[in-house]
Order: structure tokens, then C-alpha cells, then sequence
């Protein structure tokens, strides 16, 4: 079968533009060669800085998980010092789960005696960048400490501000508050 004069025009044409739009894209590469690489190094440092990030952060996060069961052994093995070391190290850390299970671990085990220090500790948790529940069930956890210790106006202003927000912890802290 042959193809009729008007099919035949229609594929020249098919096959020129495409040529034609080759021969552009080569030129404009040619042209902006500098630009175009300048582009592709930049997209592949860019992947390779976010992999090395990750990479560094995960490290961390590991250590920061190794260190937070040796100080669980450490604390098994009635090596309280070490132990609360350990974790008030890990408090200061920028992690935001461990320094929560380490400030846990020091209060339930009561590992620092000093009242103004383990305030400080809470207050190192508070500043870490926490959702809003987050911050207030630790918020909740210092007015309980604090009610602990008799300071029952700071106690009872805390849970105010956790009542006031909103929170799944409004109905815990309204019962404390009521206690």
C-alpha cells in the first residue's frame, strides 16, 4: 500500500519539526551550557547535603539511644551517679524523646535530689521544639512535681495554662487541680 501524497507531507513535516526541535535544544544547551551545569552540581549538592544530614542525624539519634541503655543499666546496677550523668546529659541533648524518657527516669528514680536542678531539667525539656500535647504533658508532669514539693501556686498556675489550652490533658489536670 502506498502512501498518499497529503501522508507523506504530513510525516516530512513530523520528521523537520522534530529535527528542527533537536537542533534547538543543542543550541540553547550549547548556549546556556554554564548555567545548565551550574544547575545539575547544584541539584546534586544539594541531594548530597540532605543525605549527609540524615546520615549524621540517624548516627546521633543512635548514640543518643546507646547512651540512654547504658544509663539504664548503669542505674540497674545501682550506679546511681553514673547513671544520672548520663542522663542529664542526654537532657541537654537536642533529642527530643530521649531527654523526655531520661527526665522521666531521674524523677521516677529520684536521682537528683536538688529541687531547683531537677526544674532546670524540666525546663531544658520545655525548650526543646515539642508539639502542643507534648508540652503539656510535661508541663502536667512539673505541676505534679511541683505540688510534690509544696510550691502549689506555680503548681496550680500550670495546670491553669494546660486547662486553658485545650488539651487531651485538660480533664487530668482539672482532676489535680481539684485534689
Amino acid at each position: 500500500m502506498l502512501f498518499q501524497p497529503k501522508e507523506i507531507f504530513y510525516m516530512e513535516n513530523k520528521i523537520n519539526n522534530h529535527t528542527s526541535l533537536n537542533n534547538k535544544l543543542i543550541v540553547i544547551l550549547k548556549e546556556k551550557k554554564k548555567t545548565f551545569l551550574f544547575i545539575l552540581v547544584s541539584l546534586i549538592i544539594i541531594l548530597l547535603g540532605t543525605n549527609i544530614s540524615n546520615i549524621y542525624k540517624n548516627n546521633k539519634n543512635k548514640n543518643i539511644a546507646e547512651k540512654y541503655i547504658q544509663a539504664g543499666l548503669l542505674l540497674a546496677s545501682k550506679n546511681n551517679v553514673k547513671a544520672k550523668s548520663i542522663y542529664k546529659e542526654i537532657i541537654f541533648s537536642k533529642n527530643k524523646f530521649y531527654s523526655q524518657l531520661s527526665l522521666n527516669t531521674m524523677i521516677e528514680n529520684n536521682l537528683e535530689t536538688s529541687e531547683s536542678e531537677v526544674l532546670k531539667l524540666f525546663d531544658a525539656v520545655q525548650k526543646k521544639n515539642l508539639d502542643k500535647e507534648e508540652l503539656n504533658l510535661i508541663k502536667l508532669k512539673k505541676a505534679l512535681f511541683l505540688k510534690k514539693i509544696s510550691k502549689n501556686d506555680e503548681s496550680k498556675k500550670l495546670l491553669k495554662e494546660i486547662i486553658e489550652d485545650n488539651s487531651a490533658w485538660s480533664n487530668i489536670a482539672l482532676e489535680i487541680q481539684n485534689l
